[in-house]
């Protein structure tokens, strides 16, 4: 598809309605521009994060455990890679 846009006031442009329709868009949706040298490419920012929590709940019914469960695994979890991250670059300092 090939639409021509026009640089309004304030740097505004319209989408064609066509394509606004094809695509779900609607007032107040974000998009990300990236500049590939002088090729403008508009992405839609898609909020992760309800579908991140739809799935973790997923997963943690999956494996039959609490949500006490989840945070306390968690923690340890986070624990471990911090000792793990933290004594590697102990050992690379002290080799150095």
């Amino acid at each position: 598809m090939d639409k021509t846009v026009q640089v309004r006031q304030r740097g505004t442009l319209t989408l064609p309605a066509e394509l606004r329709d094809k695509y779900g868009i609607r007032n107040g949706d974000t998009f990300r521009l990236v500049d590939l040298d002088g090729v403008f490419v508009l992405t839609p920012m898609v909020p992760m994060v309800p579908e991140l929590a739809r799935e973790i709940e997923k997963m943690r019914q999956e494996a039959g455990l609490t949500t006490q469960e989840l945070l306390v695994s968690l923690r340890e979890q986070r624990e471990a890679y911090y000792t793990e991250k933290h004594n590697a670059q102990s050992d690379e300092s002290e080799q150095a």
